[in-house]
């Protein structure tokens, strides 16, 4: 059984971690906001961009004929897996749930015989990627110094995996993130992005405009600045749901603070009644046999 000390201590600890985690919770929700409203604002563009860029390319599809970023090298033997994560945790399952998707990616390509080359951004997914698959990491891209995330970042990132696919080191590039929905639901979602991978339409077989100039040139100006987008758009997302993640997390975690609290305090009385009653029934004693 504790000493009262040990409960009264143990008490202002649990205290002092539940001030912490509800600072937490309000700074991500202050964040959450400015990150939920780029993320949604992005969207517009991402989906007509992608689009536009489906229409071209089924058109160079059907051409039989496009850039290298769109009809791949031929082969799908070297796959590059970019998983994006957050530089820190606190976060509940938002990392976990990316690394994890990314796990079983990889296991499953590596059963079929392909080789896996992996490029982290964040560090939390480079922690946790690093205990398995150490000698499969190529790249790190660290964000921790970053306070808003802009489309020079996302630049960088795809310019770094462009370089890569221009000297041969790999055949499909795809990458993992969180898909904002809500505070409580970040929907774990991989995407390809070389050879590009853009979502087919109704209609988008065959191009109703004339281009100028031709759809070739244009594919060949638009696809870098596509994978960039797709980047753009992935850390934007992630930004929001990590910041909903925390939110929730360090919500819950306030909540099971003041439970404990509320228990410790109900043991802490009970203790220190019991001791009171030792006391009374002590001093009782001595003054019978007196």
């Amino acid at each position: 059984m504790p000493s009262l000390k040990d409960l009264k201590n143990r008490i202002e600890s649990v205290k002092s971690t539940r001030k912490i985690t509800k600072a937490m919770q309000m700074v991500a929700a202050a964040k959450l906001r400015r990150a939920q409203e780029a993320a949604v604002s992005s969207r517009p563009y991402t989906e007509r961009f992608n689009a536009v860029m489906a229409g071209l390319s089924a058109s160079a599809k059907a051409s039989g004929q496009g850039p290298k970023l769109l009809t791949g090298t031929g082969e799908d033997n070297v796959h590059l897996l970019v998983v994006m994560t957050a530089e820190r945790g606190l976060c509940g399952g938002f990392n976990s749930s990316i690394v994890k998707m990314a796990r079983a990616r990889a296991a499953e390509l590596i059963a079929g015989g392909k080789t896996v080359k992996i490029l982290t951004v964040g560090k939390k997914g480079r922690e946790q990627l690093k205990r398995d698959y150490e000698d499969l990491m190529i790249a790190h891209v660290d964000f921790s110094d970053v306070k808003r995330m802009g489309y020079a970042h996302a630049q960088g990132v795809a310019q770094d995996i462009l370089t890569l696919y221009d000297a041969g080191e790999f055949d499909v590039a795809t990458v993992f993130f969180n898909t904002f929905e809500s505070v409580i639901s970040q929907i774990p979602t991989t995407q390809q992005i070389i050879p590009a991978d853009f979502p087919s339409e109704e209609g988008a077989e065959a191009s109703f405009y004339d281009y100028e100039p031709d759809e070739d040139e244009i594919l060949n100006a638009l696809l870098p600045r596509g994978v960039a987008t797709a980047i753009f758009s992935g850390l934007l997302e992630n930004g929001a749901s990590e910041q909903g993640a925390r939110m929730s997390a360090m919500d819950n975690a306030t909540r099971n603070a003041g439970d404990m609290i509320d228990k410790l305090t109900i043991t802490y009385n009970r203790s220190r009644q019991a001791a009171i009653t030792n006391e009374l029934i002590e001093i009782i004693s001595g003054a019978e046999a007196l």
